[in-house]
């Protein structure tokens, strides 16, 4: 699909914001909605199909998680990407917020080449590409080498480490339970605990930094930039 087709709707109830991110969403080719409550959104998602829609969570009236909730309800955007954009990082907030059924956390103040290197990945998710590599940062996660460039300089983890970052890489923001994990990267027929997730997560402290992988306690782990 061409950024031309791509129909994106951005919700948030500060004009600034609503202006500079549809600026840089249509330098790039988007077709672009804005809303500047969660009433207005759900107007037009009733009306337009869409392929993304980006919400604040803090809104006056109906807020970014109810807003998903009624959005989520409509025959018409049963397809569309949802991701949240907030400055809050509370975890309970980001839970709920997947629980509404959002696809993706998206965190203010927004960098231009960041947000789009995210939208673009969003996008790719839609269309069932895969992704043979996640750029987030200073970090270069190659899926067809198996191999994390940071700053330029190759970093080779063992298969499992590569797997689990990764996994949290592709979902920025996601809380991964435990379970999650385990399943996806182990599988339900290797016995494996918790102390295997959380030496695996030391490792690739030990090689990427402190500041990727954030721990949230009795839940799992998340990625953050």
């Amino acid at each position: 699909m061409s950024t031309l087709q791509t129909k994106i709707l951005l919700v948030d109830d500060e004009p600034d914001i609503l202006e500079f991110i549809s600026y840089n969403l249509k330098k790039e080719g988007y077709q672009v909605y804005t809303a500047a409550s969660g009433k207005d959104a759900i107007a037009i998602a009733r009306k337009e199909p869409l392929n993304l829609i980006i919400l604040d969570v803090m809104m006056p009236g109906i807020d970014g998680i109810e807003t998903c909730r009624e959005i989520r309800q409509l025959p018409n955007q049963k397809n569309a990407l949802i991701a949240f954009l907030t400055a809050r990082n509370e975890d309970y907030s980001q839970i709920a917020g997947f629980e509404a059924g959002a696809d993706d956390y998206i965190a203010k103040p927004v960098k231009p080449r960041v947000f789009l290197s995210r939208i673009k990945a969003l996008l790719r998710r839609q269309s069932n590409t895969p992704e043979t590599s996640i750029e987030m940062g200073e970090l270069l996660i190659d899926n067809e080498r198996f191999v994390v460039v940071k700053k330029g300089e190759e970093i080779n983890l063992p298969k499992k480490e590569f797997e689990l970052v990764a996994l949290l890489a592709s979902k920025p923001g996601k809380v991964f339970t435990r379970d999650e994990i385990l399943n996806r990267i182990w599988g339900n027929d290797v016995i494996v605990g918790d102390r295997t997730i959380d030496v695996h997560i030391r490792k690739v402290r030990e090689k990427l930094g402190e500041d990727y992988i954030r721990t949230v306690k009795g839940v799992g782990y998340k990625f953050e930039l």
